[in-house]
């Protein structure tokens, strides 16, 4: 396990935290972190809005859940990927989203890769994982109808123009990456492995980091804890697919072993990213809420249609239900961070999230602008608490690819063009 930043640590011979690099305690001691959350098909176009700033921001309705958190987020309007229209409908609209690069129809699939990708690329090599790449919902097989691949539509992080980087499904096999559990270790608690160190630790440190320390290991093991049922649901799912002769990815939820809350299963993936982040076992992201042409149910909200289904009518209460909710994850990971101190700020202070889909309107399957929100100020570099609204400004001067250039330049990662963009976004 590594530990969160502890301003005991620097002095203190032979301990070391990968958080904790200096004695400064200064936000450019600290990694930056980046991290994106997907959902496909739109949101209410008639309650995403944000006016005013810092302290004076109001939310729409869908944007409420940012309200405890307000002064650290951007919400930023009228961005789009040029490359992504008059495509088609939904895959087209997808397959290049965070590249914003040409891409192809047919049985070859060709996109490019993805900015938090190439951000993993610069940043990886000093963690444990370049990466973390995970879904709430099964990847579609075959093409859709205006014939592109629906890989398109269920992959959002690409390592290369032809290869989309596998989602990992499962909570318990995403935990079991960040801690190394394999074989027999998943059978002994990761607390209990390390418990006499950490007894050890918590003698040598301030009291202040004694609590911190207490908080930590106490969130790692409520984590844990859900971990190891799912756990054992994929195993019994696992063997129900084999009496049966069938592929577990064709199984529904949760007969395919993942949990049957979607609530839940969203919660833990954004517990184990926040995990990630403060350990600093990766530095990069990417989690798909729901996928593009997306068939999640929500009973919890009261919402009879499926997802993809529900996005057809866009402006109806029902979808606001659905697009609010996904917003709350979002919410729910930056509170998180936020509350996870680093030096004199938050581990969110030194982190940047996006939240985007790939379409403004799924009644209309506009993507002329995309919805994105950020939280997090990437150690100061990033001004936060503000509305930027791009409407009615030229194609030029509101690509998504100048977007990402900008915050590529806060992760120190310097490029002179990405996808179709050679200038960085006005007034980030």
């Amino acid at each position: 396990m590594a530990l969160p930043w502890l301003e005991s640590l620097p002095g203190l011979g032979g301990v070391s935290s990968a958080s904790a690099a200096t004695e400064t305690g200064t936000a450019a001691s600290f990694p930056k972190r980046f991290g994106v959350l997907f959902m496909g098909c739109g949101v209410n176009p008639d309650q995403w809005w944000a006016k005013g700033e810092g302290s004076q921001l109001e939310l729409s309705k869908t944007l409420a859940p940012l309200e405890p958190i307000k002064g650290k987020v951007n919400v930023i309007n009228g961005l789009f990927n040029k490359k992504a229209t008059g495509q088609g409908i939904h895959p087209a609209q997808t397959g290049n989203l965070l590249s914003g690069v040409p891409f192809q129809k047919g049985a070859i699939i060709h996109s490019g890769t993805s900015m938090d990708q190439v951000i993993a690329n610069h940043v990886g090599q000093d963690t444990l994982q370049p990466s973390m790449v995970l879904a709430c919902e099964q990847p579609m097989t075959g093409y859709h109808e205006s014939n592109f691949s629906n890989a398109y539509s269920s992959h959002i992080s690409w390592q290369s123009a032809d290869s989309p980087v596998p989602n990992e499904m499962y909570p318990s096999l995403a935990f079991d990456s960040l801690f190394e559990n394999s074989g027999s270790q998943r059978n002994i608690s990761v607390l209990d492995r390390v418990k006499d160190r950490a007894e050890q630790l918590s003698r040598r440190i301030s009291a202040t980091d004694q609590e911190k320390l207490a908080e930590y290991l106490s969130s790692v093991r409520d984590v844990e804890k859900s971990i190891e049922r799912m756990r054992a649901d994929k195993d019994k799912a696992e063997t129900r697919a084999n009496d049966k002769g069938r592929p577990l990815f064709t199984m529904k939820r949760p007969d395919n072993g993942m949990p049957e809350d979607l609530r839940e299963h969203a919660r833990l993936m954004c517990d184990i990213i926040a995990l990630g982040f403060q350990t600093d076992k990766t530095r990069v992201a990417s989690l798909i809420l729901a996928r593009d042409l997306s068939s999640l149910y929500y009973p919890f909200l009261d919402v009879r249609e499926a997802h993809h289904g529900a996005s057809h009518n866009d402006t109806s209460e029902s979808y606001e239900r659905i697009a609010r909710f996904h917003l709350g994850q979002l919410a729910y990971l930056a509170k998180r961070l936020d509350e996870m101190p680093e030096g004199e700020g938050t581990v969110l202070d030194n982190s940047c999230l996006m939240f985007m889909s790939n379409m403004f309107s799924g009644t209309k399957h506009d993507n002329s602008r995309v919805p994105v929100v950020t939280a997090g100020g990437l150690s100061g570099d990033l001004k936060t608490g503000r509305v930027l609204d791009f409407s009615g400004h030229s194609d030029d001067e509101r690509k998504l690819c100048s977007l990402y250039l900008g915050l590529m330049d806060r992760m120190d990662v310097r490029l002179d063009h990405f996808g179709d963009a050679d200038h960085r976004l006005a007034e980030l």
